[in-house]
């Protein structure tokens, strides 16, 4: 949804007052879904490190007391956007919070930027010193309580990030997470070549070491999914280093069915961890 226009009206008092409305409040999302209460806000960054104007959509809980909320960022899918999963189930999710519901701020990242920094753009700098410090402000969030999670790309993207990024984050999550064993099997476009890959080669660093120490982390994949292998095997290689993952697979495969059928255990999931870390 686009940022509403600045207009002119008149007051009682005769005095022209300007409105200016940044962002929307709305009872349905963009695509018609019901928000249980929730307000999405959409608002846009003109990025210095992806050098394009990046939409972003952010959703406010159902009866929130006020500033001072957790934040989890959340990243989409190859081919999805910033709205994509303003979908009734996660609305309705979230309202089943209550009181430990915290802001979600979806940022739109690219048909298929696999959210590393790459040649096409910074896009994990993107997220880190543009979208959360901005949504930060938006929102009010508190910027000590921050989460990172995503969906396929996304999930591949927040791992990336979150392990690069040691102390930024209260937790990570990543859903049917994008992740191959070898270079040579990725999608096409995943990665700008091999030295990219290698650079950004999540099962790799989880077999030298356990690069998310401290945090919380969630790992789910459906039965059906061609990541459940590689994510498998995140697991066993987290596992045993020591890392406490709270690792699902679930009747399902690598689609919008099995991702909306699991976000009461996602939201769950960063409530919890959320609830009880101050970061920085």
């Amino acid at each position: 949804m686009a940022p509403t226009p600045r207009r002119l009206r008149r007051g009682r008092s005769g005095v022209i007052l300007v409105a200016i409305l940044v962002s929307v409040f709305v009872a349905t999302s963009a695509s018609g879904q019901d928000t249980h209460g929730a307000r999405v806000v959409s608002f846009a960054i003109e990025s210095r490190f992806v050098h394009q104007t990046m939409a972003v959509s952010a959703v406010i809980p159902p009866h929130s007391s006020g500033k001072g909320r957790a934040l989890l960022v959340f990243l989409h899918g190859k081919g999805e956007n910033q709205d994509s999963q303003l979908v009734t189930a996660m609305f309705a999710a979230l309202a089943g919070l209550g009181s430990r519901a915290p802001d979600v701020v979806f940022p739109y990242g690219g048909a298929d930027s696999y959210w590393h920094d790459r040649s096409s753009g910074a896009w994990s700098a993107y997220v880190l010193d543009e979208v959360i410090p901005e949504a930060v402000h938006r929102l009010g969030a508190d910027p000590s309580r921050v989460a990172i999670g995503g969906l396929s790309m996304g999930g591949f993207g927040a791992l990336d990030i979150a392990r690069l990024h040691p102390g930024r984050f209260c937790a990570v999550g990543a859903d049917s997470a994008a992740l191959w064993a070898q270079g040579g099997e990725t999608a096409a476009g995943a990665f700008d070549n091999a030295e990219d890959f290698a650079r950004h080669d999540v099962l790799a660093a989880a077999r030298s070491h356990d690069p998310y120490h401290g945090l919380a982390v969630w790992i789910d994949v459906g039965t059906l999914d061609p990541f459940r292998a590689a994510d498998t095997q995140l697991d066993s290689e987290l596992t045993a280093d020591g890392q406490q993952v709270q690792f699902h697979i679930w009747p399902g495969g690598h689609d919008q069915g099995y991702w909306q059928a699991h976000w009461p255990n996602y939201l769950g999931f960063y409530a919890a961890a959320l609830a009880s870390c101050r970061r920085g």
